[in-house]
């Protein structure tokens, strides 16, 4: 009967050969150099979009005259800041409901010779059912259903940085608002939002969202 002493030694002479054999037999491979992954343009929010639209956007269109738009008309088109604005100008029956017709001028942007003034680009091109957010404006001061005590939010501070010379803030999120060219530069945009430096595509480098956490305030109907 073999002693445990002896039983390890065999087992020890065992593994040393066949690790021998494993080294005679293995060959050799060439080291393979690491390839780096694809760099993705989605890094943030749709970040692929502003790099786009960036780059089809002429220097020269996005540095142009905004016109008479100001920040008071801005915030005169909605109910609080960041729901959808309304519509400023009279709607054909043609234009209805039709995605197409909307994009016509509000896609590429420009001026209209009719309305005399520059068209704001739409941030979300993509969204075709403009009517389900965007309404026209009443002619006539309509009467409500019910009365109502409703207090729109706090408009935030522009510029507000949060050290001395540091890029200030998005005061917004970026849902449905994440084509920063649309707001903040270009024919329709308005003049206390634009940026002084058009020709810098990465917004996002340095403005980060900031968004305040103040809740709306509750408006209670009156019978």
């Amino acid at each position: 009967m073999k002693t445990p002493g002896g039983i390890i030694r065999v087992l020890s002479l065992v593994l040393l050969l066949g690790v021998a054999l494993m080294a005679c037999t293995d060959q050799p491979q060439e080291p393979v150099a690491s390839q780096p992954a694809p760099m993705s343009m989605e890094f943030d929010s749709g970040g692929n979009k502003v790099f786009n639209t960036y780059d089809e956007t002429p220097i020269g269109k996005m540095a142009s005259d905004s016109g008479d738009r100001t920040l008071a008309t801005y915030y005169s088109r909605r109910q609080y800041l960041g729901s959808p604005p309304t519509i400023s100008h009279k709607i054909e029956a043609s234009f209805s409901g039709k995605a197409e017709k909307c994009l016509s001028c509000h896609e590429k942007g420009g001026h209209d010779a009719e309305m005399g003034k520059s068209v704001p680009v739409t941030p979300h091109p993509e969204k075709e059912s403009c009517r389900q957010c965007h309404v026209p404006v009443p002619a006539k001061k309509v009467k409500l259903f019910a009365a109502h005590d409703w207090v729109s939010v706090k408009k935030p501070r522009l510029g507000q940085s949060f050290l001395p010379g540091s890029p200030p803030p998005m005061p917004h999120s970026l849902q449905m608002r994440d084509n920063c060219i649309s707001c903040h530069t270009g024919e329709g945009a308005v003049m206390e939002l634009r940026v002084e430096h058009p020709s810098r595509g990465n917004c996002r480098q340095c403005h980060v969202p900031a968004i305040p956490t103040e809740p709306f305030k509750a408006f209670k109907r009156k019978s």
